[in-house]
């Protein structure tokens, strides 16, 4: 599996919610509860996003959508859709529930059901907006999150369109699978999102995303991410990947910004963090796992990383998400 397929599904902390809104102007929807990454597009019309809190200081902190574009919002913080820059705050949406603007008073009926998850009046020039939202997973999510500022906007294209038409034809339907469906579709249009975001001029990405358009290095970052735990030699994955040893390790250096096993190291670390997050596996089994077969190298290893011992890691990590 390439790389970024590989963290796209290790992330993923369970199922994505799609919703859509047909609004005539004007409008406007504040997210106060914002997850680790959200999806937002325009199917027809045009809407405006901008970042209301104090993360937004960095890169665009307002973009304008026109049809077909698709917007990538990076959590935490608050953010604000509407028809238009120039319309006042209305709702604000928190804890699955509405809210007025000012009054603090809960509202309902602000936007009516038109089909499965399909909110709003739908009369004519209203705009139609696809939402949907990501919970992701640990030191993994925040790999995949190291691609995205904040806010990223991808013009619409002749490969996103469909698929967020039809990402929208099945958010309305109501049949058996239908989840999966929609799972696997956001999936599609994030992918297709990201793809086209990393080619844009003005992303800033991790050395590791760039060192994939090298099939060489691509191919060896790929087998380590597959099988992290084997005992990989610079050697083994040169003649691998069908070059020498000196030429192999100075090219992945040169690309990825650090050696082979320095890459595998910190990846078997990232994969460590979250298996004591996640699971009740002992920290010999974690150490096993990932490809220590001496509990005690594991544990100097994290901690060299980390800065704490696996246990104490575990213990940190579990009050912080309680």
């Amino acid at each position: 599996m390439d790389v970024l397929s590989d963290l796209l599904q290790r992330a993923r902390a369970g199922d994505s919610l799609v919703r859509q809104l047909i609004q005539r102007p004007p409008w406007s929807l504040t997210f106060a509860d914002v997850p680790q990454l959200t999806v937002v597009a325009t199917l027809g019309g045009h809407a405006s996003i901008r970042l209301d809190d104090a993360h937004a200081n960095a890169g665009a902190t307002q973009v304008r959508l026109a049809a077909s574009d698709i917007a990538l919002i990076r959590g935490p913080g608050r953010y604000t859709i509407a028809d238009s820059p120039a319309t006042p705050p209305q709702v604000i949406v928190q804890g699955g529930r509405k809210y007025r603007v000012g009054g603090g008073e809960e509202i309902a009926g602000t936007h009516r059901s038109l089909a499965p998850r399909t909110y709003g009046d739908g009369l004519p020039g209203a705009t139609t907006m696809l939402r949907g939202a990501y919970e992701l997973r640990g030191d993994v999510g925040d790999r995949l999150l190291d691609l995205l500022p904040r806010l990223a906007v991808v013009p619409g294209g002749p490969r996103t369109r469909p698929a967020l038409d039809l990402l929208a034809t099945e958010a309305a339907c109501d049949e058996p699978g239908q989840d999966a469906v929609l799972s696997r579709l956001l999936d599609l249009v994030l992918v297709l999102a990201l793809r086209a975001w990393c080619a844009r001029p003005e992303a800033t990405l991790p050395a590791w995303y760039r060192a994939l358009a090298d099939p060489a290095i691509s191919d060896a970052l790929r087998r380590l991410h597959d099988d992290p735990a084997h005992r990989w030699t610079i050697a083994e994955l040169a003649a691998k990947v069908g070059m020498s040893r000196a030429a192999f390790a100075a090219r992945f250096t040169g690309l990825v910004g650090q050696p082979p096993l320095t890459y595998l190291t910190g990846w078997r670390m990232t994969l460590a963090a979250d298996l004591l997050h996640d699971t009740e596996a002992t920290v010999a089994s974690v150490a096993r796992t990932v490809g220590y077969q001496d509990a005690f190298a594991f544990s100097v290893a994290f901690k060299r990383a980390r800065g704490i011992a696996p246990s104490a890691w575990r213990r940190h990590a579990r009050t912080r998400a309680s």
